[in-house]
């Protein structure tokens, strides 16, 4: 079967306007309007290198999107948030999420729903075996956003909003989410965070983004202590460290939990080129973590694994980065080769590096062991 493939023209139509990377332009504070550095680039980029490539046209199923639902929503955000995006979308010249920096454009809203609907319908899809995994390219992302809040550029939270319909509609009663985008995944895991049935991995560099969150001591409250995962790694840790992460933290993790779903948070910004943070992964990291991925995957729940786009905003090599993960999720590999990968200075992993790990990995004996039944 192919991988389902999630697209569609108004994810590039969300407006986050003028501004100076993440601040609103002020030209009498010295802040010159230029663009928000969550726009469209590096995703539409990526859509048109998944074309070129072949790959759409030889392994990929598109999977239409649609509006997720107000129930769907509110299996996830308060009616208030949702509310509030809807009010800001509708100004003439947009709104704010909810945090000062996330932008909402003129009609964001309704792309925000297709969004989150759309990763609901490719989740429906490999469920119910139409195809045989899945990549979605969405815009604007979600992970920051909590049931109440957006932030971090993000509005509704696909992931969570795709976990619950699972679990909900689809009768898949253990979820893992594993996010590997450079910022911690914030509103996933607050709102799963006293919840079992939803286990939350995080890799992410260290106190990035946000501030004093993603620490090591986050893992889980109540029912959920054990099943919140966080493994912050310093900048730089590189290719190497990430490798050694999701084998001794992330799969150990997965198989430990026996997981019915895994939901990826696909983001691309650790890469070598990146603005927005300082580690040094290449497209060959997102090859290799996505091969692991997928391997876990056929292991664990029959190859059920979902993959969301997040961050990543350098534009001419974020592209890269999604096309290797996109033919790992396929098993369909391109003429494309990574131009850059000669330039980037081959890593070691380091002490430093090692310890958080290593201190990361002793958080997997505190998840109880699924039971020997698993929903098929």
């Amino acid at each position: 079967m192919p991988t389902g493939y999630v697209h569609h023209p108004l994810f590039f139509w969300h407006d986050t306007g003028t501004s100076a990377g993440v601040m609103p332009a002020d030209p009498f504070a010295g802040i010159q309007p230029y663009v928000h550095v969550e726009n469209a680039d590096a995703k539409r980029r990526s859509h048109e290198l998944i074309q070129t490539s072949g790959v759409l046209a030889a392994a990929l199923k598109v999977v239409d999107p649609r509006e997720a639902t107000m129930d769907e929503l509110l299996r996830v955000h308060t009616s208030d948030h949702i509310q509030s995006i809807n009010e800001q979308s509708e100004l003439r010249g947009g709104g704010d999420a909810g945090d000062g920096f996330s932008p909402v454009g003129r009609g964001s809203y309704r792309i925000a729903r297709l969004a989150a609907g759309g990763l609901v319908e490719l989740v429906t899809a490999v469920a119910e075996g139409v195809v045989t995994n899945g990549y979605a390219l969405l815009r604007p992302p979600g992970h920051h956003a909590t049931a109440d809040q957006g932030m971090g550029f993000c509005l509704f939270n696909n992931v969570a909003v795709a976990a619950r319909h699972a679990q909900k509609v689809l009768g898949l009663g253990r979820v893992a989410v594993v996010d590997f985008d450079v910022h911690h995944g914030n509103g996933t895991q607050a709102i799963f965070y006293g919840d079992p049935s939803v286990l939350t991995i995080s890799l992410h560099q260290d106190n990035c983004f946000p501030p004093a969150s993603g620490a090591l001591a986050e893992n889980g409250l109540g029912d959920g202590a054990g099943y919140a995962i966080n493994c912050p790694l310093p900048a730089g840790t590189g290719h190497a460290g990430y490798l050694h992460a999701m084998r001794e933290v992330v799969l150990p993790a997965l198989d430990r939990f026996a997981p019915d779903l895994i939901l990826v948070s696909a983001g691309f910004d650790a890469n070598n080129f990146e603005q927005m943070a300082r580690q040094m992964l290449t497209a060959d990291t997102y090859r290799e973590m996505t091969r692991l991925l997928v391997e876990a995957a056929e292991r664990l729940c029959h190859g059920r694994l979902v993959s969301a786009h997040e961050g990543g905003y350098n534009p001419w090599y974020v592209p890269l980065c999604v096309l290797a993960h996109v033919e790992e999720l396929s098993g369909h590999h391109t003429h494309v080769v990574d131009p850059y990968a000669a330039v980037v200075a081959p890593d070691h992993l380091l002490p430093h590096q090692r310890e958080v790990i290593e201190t990361a990995a002793r958080l997997v004996a505190r998840i109880t062991p699924a039971p020997t039944s698993s929903v098929a």
